[in-house]
């Protein structure tokens, strides 16, 4: 009878063995090539700063930084989860944080031209309140900064702890986002063993519960061996959360190592991004990108985004204001 070591090694080869589909035409990305990028990634670099288009090998980089966007990654580069779909680096930060990191990320905020500006950061399992406060001093000190920029944050799930959640929610960020991912079937494959399908949803849900009219959000990969009624599923699970808007992409293996342990099952054709977008509109999404190369955080959908909460703040700017009368 074979060991558990014996077994893996067997079960790796026969991955190794699995054909690879092809690269289609359709995803060919372009390396940056623009002053503006490389003077802001100098900039970043001198600040030591961590954006998450370059942690995770964004396809969208240039078209972002030169187009009024960026997602800053807060607390560091190192995550205390392993998903397997990440390139960003596993390990233990061992309870260390930049307290000057909200002010940093303020002012290269300052330098960078932005009009929309997305928060993500990595996992912090080692801090006692998993970086919340952190997280939320930085949103606090950018809306001092400019009341008029608008954040949206791209959190981890905090363990669905209401409190923690809530302070991210005082600290007023236009969009609360929070990825499940992928499918409920293929969490344990994909993500970290501590990010579960519904620890997600319950986060998504709780941001809601603490702000009803804070826009939520979140993200699926295709790619991964996904079955349609998955995703329709997960789909209806989100509305059930009130999740306002999804985005759809296909997952692109970032490394030889993500290749080799979570393989590109498909490239999922644009005719098929369309037909979720069409079921999303359908299921009454506010707003949904999807496509092979969009991203959770996407201009396109950032610059929908932009659109409704400006017409929003002048919505609340025309209301008349009657004065109370004291007796």
């Amino acid at each position: 009878m074979k060991n558990e070591a014996e077994a893996q090694d067997e079960s790796q080869k026969n991955v190794s063995k699995v054909t690879r589909p092809k690269r289609p035409d359709w995803l060919k990305v372009r390396a940056p090539t623009s002053k503006s990028y490389h003077s802001i990634k100098e900039m970043l670099g001198g600040l030591n700063l961590a954006t998450v288009c370059q942690e995770a090998i964004c396809p969208n980089i240039e078209e972002c930084w030169s187009g009024g966007t960026a997602t800053f990654m807060l607390m560091g580069d190192t995550c205390t989860r392993a998903c397997r779909f990440c390139a960003v680096k596993t390990g233990n930060p061992k309870g260390v944080l930049d307290l000057e990191e909200p002010t940093k990320v303020g002012y290269a905020i300052s330098q960078m031209n932005l009009d929309y500006v997305v928060l993500t950061s990595v996992d912090r399992d080692d801090l006692p309140d998993l970086g919340a406060e952190h997280f939320a001093k930085t949103i606090e000190v950018i809306k001092k900064n400019n009341p008029k920029m608008i954040v949206e944050v791209l959190t981890p799930d905090f363990n669905a702890i209401p409190e923690l959640v809530e302070r991210i929610i005082e600290a007023k960020p236009d969009v609360f986002a929070h990825n499940i991912e992928t499918t409920e079937a293929l969490t344990p494959r994909v993500r970290d063993r501590r990010s579960q399908y519904r620890k997600s949803l319950k986060t998504l849900e709780l941001a809601k519960k603490v702000n009803p009219k804070q826009y939520t959000k979140t993200s699926i990969m295709l790619g991964l061996e996904e079955r349609d009624e998955d995703i329709l599923q997960a789909m209806k699970d989100l509305r059930d959360v009130d999740c306002n808007v999804i985005t759809f992409g296909q997952y692109l293996a970032p490394t030889n190592r993500h290749k080799k342990y979570l393989p590109i099952v498909e490239y999922v054709h644009p005719d098929k991004f369309n037909h979720w977008k069409k079921v999303a509109d359908e299921m009454g999404f506010l707003y949904c990108a999807s496509g092979p190369l969009v991203r959770s955080s996407y201009r396109a959908g950032e610059f929908f985004m932009k659109g409704v909460i400006e017409k929003e703040r002048e919505a609340t700017l025309r209301r008349p204001h009657y004065p109370t009368l004291e007796s």
